[in-house]
């Protein structure tokens, strides 16, 4: 009901200034539920209502919930209750959509219990304060039923043509069949997931690179739509790489005939049409008037268009003077296959609300790539942290005026001192209800000062904006906290005070999230071990796993370890470091052609290259060494020279850093990219939040240290080797650099196509590395 009414209703400008924390927070939820305790025995709370509507070939399903029905004195209301920060003197009528809400359940209830008339009330509360204040109104059922007639009117033309569609896509899944033929092992991955979709439940799939996974995960996924499974497919990712690979798939599916609409998300900072993205009708033009055009705009693009992708819908935009990030928005309630980032279906604040908004359920499928990024992605969505220094920041450039909030900073401020003063630099499980309390006060302040500025026609200071927003992030985390949650205080490095709510175990969090959904499949090249992502990504030890064996032939792909090197901080200095480079001129004189090589740190990758210049030989070998700053242009020409034909000298030899940009989501294939050395065993650096997870999961002894540390580094090393070998014709080498990999907690994380590891020393590894390229059975 409130989706119809908002997308109907909705006009007017886009404008940032206009903040509604109530929708980043959970303390709306508590304003309705402590109003609803007040309204006594003849209130009745969250009322469900439904009606469904015949249209000829389909029948409409309108449903909602009214937050309250009184019953009193022979009279019937209905209530709609808005928790909101705003100053309740500035709300001098209800807004449109919320009476226009109100209406279409007070008809549903009237026709329901036969009433020829009802009243309705717009209960608008503060949320901190809890001051109320009421509209009232009364309605014939004559009037309502007019009024919601017209409602319908205006969305038929929608519901008709989403009908059609449907009609034709389905039509065209029923024909559809594999655009290839089936590699090894590609079928059971395809049934695997459909199975999977079928039964309603969840998928981890490891599927090494080459076997096409992504194609073998979408083409089931569409089927599964065109039998009625679901009604939306949601194909999450992590990098624009992954994006880019399921629109590819997605085209092979559209050359065989598939009819199917499908939009790619990106952030808003990437697609504005402006040089500086500022969302208000003063400095946009495209925000000006956007939700008066957009409709029209809308109907004409899904009648006539199928792939909203960027070029596109960028193009389209500036057609008809709209944000394309807005529109691509809205496009996703027209699409069946919506592409996009991990953000869109977990995030609490970039969640698209359409679909996830007020714990919805829907016939929703999600296709999540790159699943082993989506554990730390998670803990950062679900975390949040505040700086003693930005309320001193946000005192500086507050608007003249606003006691109130000054002093709400000030004690914000002093709370932080003297936490300092109690907790020295570092504590977990500081006591802060208190500084919520106030923070909850602060963010009424700000809310109601945003308000007034937009009153006044002025723009708020980006900083103030942001600040306001962290506060209401935090407020919001600290709603969701429990058990999952591990708090604590410390003065960083830089001396700043920061408190921080670190969820150290996301997988409640994604669970409420993943629930919305008729199923969800989990997939990557690398979940190994499955337990620890099932355990951190659904906490469902019943979803079902799948590893599906590599096409190719093992014997193409040489893995060598070698056994006297480490990249363990005890080990690090100039004779390592010299060993270490002695190891990468062995590999890369080996044969002539294109390598990388991964280390756990800048700083260790420039030790080991500046050994590397002075070793006889390195002449011939032209390096790249990988900076911390890189933009898109630097990355790509980085890229660049390691396509076939591209290299100045025989030998090429790139310096990376594991976890990076490079190390995942790049596809170098054939001689693109012939041998990849990995120095150590990948561990993240060492820091207070590690030690804190390493802590919170040894209640099973020396799972701590595997959830820390070792799992997390296997991951960053598998997914750096996976750069080497890419399809059934390449051949190529992975060197394992740390004496670590030789132990069995290690090799236990190795996938299965590892076969013959080699072990090298100083003494044999030229030879070692040289004779894979010249023993014929690695050549087929």
């Amino acid at each position: 009901m409130r989706q119809l009414v908002e997308f109907i209703y909705r006009g007017g400008d886009i404008d940032n200034r206009r903040v509604a924390p109530e929708n980043a927070m959970l303390a709306g939820g508590r304003i309705h539920r402590l109003l609803q305790r007040r309204g006594g025995p003849d209130y009745h709370a969250e009322v469900p209502l439904s009606i469904l509507i015949p249209c000829g070939n389909y029948a409409l399903k309108i449903d909602g919930r009214a937050d309250g029905i009184i019953k009193k004195s022979g009279q019937v209301v209905v209530d709609e209750i808005k928790g909101v920060y705003r100053d309740l003197r500035y709300i001098e009528e209800p807004e449109i959509t919320h009476l226009s809400q109100a209406r279409c359940y007070a008809y549903i209830y009237a026709l329901k219990e036969g009433l020829s008339e009802i009243g309705l009330r717009i209960t608008y509360c503060h949320i901190d304060t809890e001051e109320c204040k009421y509209f009232h109104f009364n309605y014939s059922f004559q009037e309502l039923e007019l009024m919601f007639d017209e409602l319908l009117a205006q969305y038929r033309k929608w519901a008709d043509f989403s009908f059609s569609w449907r009609e034709k896509r389905n039509s065209s899944i029923g024909s559809l069949s594999f655009p290839f033929p089936y590699r090894s092992g590609q079928q059971r991955l395809v049934k695997g997931v459909y199975n999977t979709i079928r039964n309603g439940k969840r998928l981890f799939l490891m599927a090494p690179t080459g076997v096409g996974k992504t194609l073998a995960v979408l083409y089931p996924a569409v089927h599964a739509l065109g039998e009625g499974l679901a009604e939306k497919l949601f194909y999450l990712t992590a990098k624009n790489m992954t994006a880019t690979a399921a629109e590819g798939a997605l085209g092979e599916l559209r050359a065989k005939g598939l009819k199917l609409k499908s939009v790619t998300l990106k952030a808003k900072e990437k697609t504005c049409l402006l040089s500086e993205c500022s969302c208000n009708p003063e400095d946009c033009e495209y925000a000006k008037g956007h939700f008066d055009r957009v409709n029209d705009a809308l109907y004409d693009f899904i009648k006539s268009e199928e792939q909203g992708d960027w070029e596109r819908l960028r193009e389209y935009a500036f057609e008809r003077r709209l944000c394309p990030f807005e529109f691509a928005l809205d496009l996703s309630l027209f699409s069946d296959l919506i592409i996009g980032d991990y953000n869109y279906a977990f995030d609490p604040e970039a969640k698209l609300k359409r679909f996830f908004g007020d714990g919805a359920r829907g016939r929703w499928i999600f296709l999540i790539d790159e699943a082993h990024n989506l554990v730390e992605r998670a803990r950062e969505m679900y975390s949040a942290e505040l700086y003693k220094d930005s309320f001193l920041s946000a005192k500086k450039i507050l608007p003249k005026g606003y006691t109130g909030l000054r002093k709400s900073l000030t004690r914000l401020n002093a709370s932080f001192l003297a936490m300092q003063k109690e907790l020295g630099d570092f504590a977990k499980g500081p006591e802060l209800e208190g500084l919520a309390e106030e923070l909850q006060r602060a963010a009424g302040y700000l809310s109601d000062m945003l308000d007034d500025l937009r009153k006044a026609g002025k723009k708020p200071d980006n900083e103030l904006l942001s600040f306001y927003f962290d506060i209401c992030r935090f407020l919001d985390r600290w709603e969701l906290q429990d058990g999952n949650y591990v708090n604590y205080f410390e003065e960083t490095q830089d001396k700043r005070l920061k408190i921080k709510l670190f969820c150290v175990n996301p997988s409640k969090s994604l669970g409420m999230c993943l629930n919305m959904s008729v199923s969800s499949i989990f997939f990557s090249a690398t979940l190994l071990p499955v337990s620890f992502y099932m355990k951190l990504l659904s906490g469902d030890s019943s979803d079902y796993t799948l590893y599906a064996p590599s096409p190719f032939d093992h014997r193409k792909r040489g893995i060598f370890l070698c056994t006297d090197v480490s990249s363990a901080f005890k080990r690090r200095g100039d004779s390592e470091y010299r060993r270490i480079a002695e190891y990468l001129i062995a590999l890369v004189k080996g044969r002539k052609g294109n390598y990388m090589a991964f280390f756990p740190s800048y700083s260790f990758l420039n030790e080991v290259y500046e050994r590397f210049r002075l070793i006889p030989g390195a002449e011939e070998v032209e390096c790249l060494i990988q900076d911390r700053s890189m933009g898109e242009e630097e990355r790509s020409l980085f890229l660049s020279n390691f396509y076939s034909g591209s290299a100045k000298h025989a030998f090429l030899l790139g310096f990376c850093v594991m976890g990076g940009i490079f190390s995942e989501g790049i596809d170098l294939r054939g001689d693109s990219l012939i041998g990849a050395a990995i120095v150590g065993t990948g561990f993240p650096q060492l820091s207070r939040e590690r030690q804190i997870l390493k802590d919170y999961f040894d209640s099973v002894p020396g799972e701590g240290f595997d959830y820390a540390y070792r799992f997390p580094g296997m991951n960053k090393v598998l997914q750096a080797a996976g750069r080497v070998i890419r399809t059934e014709e390449d051949r190529g080498i992975v060197a394992l650099l740390d004496e670590r990999f030789q132990g069995a907690e290690y090799r236990a994380l190795f996938p299965r196509e590892w076969k013959n590891i080699k072990y090298l020393n100083p003494k044999n590894a030229a030879c070692g590395f040289a004779g894979f390229w010249e023993d014929d059975s690695a050549f087929g």
